[in-house]
């Protein structure tokens, strides 16, 4: 799909919305996943901790932190 749109000048410049939309599916499946995989994580800490209900917030930052730090470990030089 291509959209027109008027410059100064007169001008018209076409904008490549399937690029756009293409970038945007993208992050949002990043996201899904992602927040997914915390999901998960934070039930298995949940398990982990005998699975009393109370700590839901704690559990899932517990994760984000996890996941995070396995996605970008520190370098050692």
């Amino acid at each position: 799909m291509k959209l027109q749109a008027t410059t100064k000048g007169s001008e018209t410049s076409e904008v490549r919305a399937n690029a756009i939309h293409s970038d945007a599916e993208n992050s949002s499946a990043d996201q899904a996943s992602s927040h997914e995989q915390i999901r998960l994580r934070a039930y298995e800490v949940y398990l982990e901790r005998g699975g009393f209900p109370g700590n839901e917030l704690d559990d899932w930052l517990q994760a984000e932190r996890e996941l995070e730090r396995a996605r970008c470990p520190k370098r050692s030089d």
